[in-house]
């Protein structure tokens, strides 16, 4: 039993919570139109649910403005609707037959405490993920630990290095989502 092997899965584990932490920072709205706003959209298109950027090209023309060009016209429909039922997301589609636009209304101060509240939610999520890869890896230390695999000395320095590595990862979680949040309140 390496406890260097139990550290390093466990880092691996904490940066791939903070990868989906930034991949859902990109969904958040921030009154700037940003085609990862549209990431992880499933659509209804040949009878298969699919994501949005697999049916269509997603591109921002203007700070303002989405625009959603399918590759099939006849999915233009399912992407509208999926688009409108999505309300977390606020966007009210206009189409002209082949393109879809999306303007990017500019967030009232209510609507930007509501996503900021989105951000902390996302940001417990991403620390409670963190949380239970240590823990994981702690119980698994204990158990080998029982077995006679690892030492005592081992296993304080195990606790140790995770107990380091996620206070380390907890404050970059802190300032990506400090930047996110003044992106949100930026008028």
């Amino acid at each position: 039993m390496d406890p260097d092997k139990i550290v390093k899965d466990t880092e691996k584990k904490t940066q791939d919570s903070i990868e989906h932490f930034v991949n859902e920072l990109k969904k958040i709205r921030t009154g700037r139109a940003n085609a990862g706003m549209l990431e992880g959209l499933m659509v209804e298109v040949y009878g298969v649910s699919m994501p949005l950027n697999q049916v269509a090209n997603i591109i921002a023309p203007e700070a303002q403005l989405l625009q959603v060009t399918p590759f099939d016209p006849n999915s233009l429909r399912p992407i509208i609707n999926a688009i409108r039922a999505n309300t977390s997301l606020g966007l009210n589609p206009v189409d002209d037959g082949r393109v879809i636009r999306l303007p990017i209304p500019p967030l009232t101060e209510e609507r930007r405490r509501e996503i900021a509240k989105q951000l902390s939610d996302r940001i417990e999520d991403a620390m409670i993920s963190m949380r239970n890869a240590r823990h994981e890896s702690l119980k698994f230390a204990d158990s080998a630990l029982k077995e006679k695999q690892i030492t005592r000395d081992d296993y304080v320095s195990i606790e140790k290095k995770l107990n380091d590595m996620i206070s380390s990862h907890r404050l970059e979680v802190e300032r990506l989502a400090k930047n996110k949040e003044s992106e949100i309140m930026t008028i």
